[in-house]
């Protein structure tokens, strides 16, 4: 469904020969974004080039690395990394922090302690976005902004969400929402409680609909479809600086396949 919804507006922009993102209604310029990976089998070593190619290289001024490796039972290597990436960026970047729901709620409050000492901005699906319930209770406990909301794939996931008072920031995925359609009601929801919606992954398709959204805070710039984007597609958007504006001059998404590079990757049905 996503898929489709996006094609269409797609196809209505390159109809009327408009950039998607002023067929939405365009709200903002440009839009924040911050850089996205630092896995958990990553060495010290390997986590500090890649934090230093995004803030020293691209100066992009927030940053995102996992923990809660192993289901949380490596608590002390989590905080050993985090120490370490917040030495690295020092302290005028913003560090976040994705869980991927690896916590229980107990470890995660054990958790929050130490970040608010490293002035951890973010700690996303620090339990499983099932537990609306642990969610609220850790925000009530911490001044780290909590966020979840990537897998929701219908409206009623975000109303629940937002309703329980679970979030500080809504995340949504417009691979996995509906598309933008389903997108715009979604922050629409999380705007009537007051809060601002952050888009998970995809990076270049959601620019567009991030520049349309009113109460939007930024852009995960992952690493991984940063990296697929570049190979697939010419016309990406480049994340230097931390913030990006979809091309005015190009109608649609702006991207273009590349036939031929992505040739090897077909597989015959």
């Amino acid at each position: 469904m996503s898929a489709v919804d996006i094609a269409l507006w797609d196809a209505a922009a390159r109809f009327l020969e408009l950039p998607v993102g002023r067929l939405l209604g365009r709200v903002h310029k440009s839009v924040p974004l911050y850089g996205s990976g630092g896995f958990t089998n990553q060495t010290i070593r390997e986590l500090e080039t890649q934090l230093d190619t995004w803030v020293r290289e691209q100066g992009i001024p927030r940053v995102k690395m996992k923990i809660a490796e192993r289901d949380g039972s490596a608590i002390d290597r989590d905080l050993t990394r985090i120490r370490a990436a917040r030495s690295l960026i020092g302290d005028d970047v913003e560090l976040y922090v994705d869980a991927n729901d690896g916590y229980s709620p107990g470890q995660a409050r054990r958790v929050v302690r130490h970040l608010e000492q490293y002035d951890v901005r973010w700690f996303e699906e620090p339990v499983t976005s099932d537990n609306l319930v642990g969610l609220a209770r850790l925000r009530q406990a911490t001044t780290v902004d909590i966020a979840a909301g990537e897998y929701g794939y219908d409206l009623v996931y975000f109303a629940r969400m937002v309703g329980a008072g679970a979030v500080d920031c809504l995340q949504v995925d417009v691979t996995r929402c509906g598309g933008y359609t389903e997108w715009a009601r979604a922050a629409a929801v999380a705007a009537a409680a007051g809060l601002e919606v952050s888009a998970h992954c995809a990076p270049n398709l959601s620019t567009h609909v991030a520049v349309a959204t009113p109460n939007f805070r930024h852009i995960e710039w992952f690493a991984d479809h940063d990296r697929i984007e570049k190979i697939f597609f010419d016309g990406v958007l480049d994340p230097t600086g931390g913030t990006v504006s979809p091309d005015l001059s190009a109608a649609e998404h702006g991207m273009l396949l590349k036939r031929q590079d992505v040739a090897q990757y077909l597989v015959s049905p």
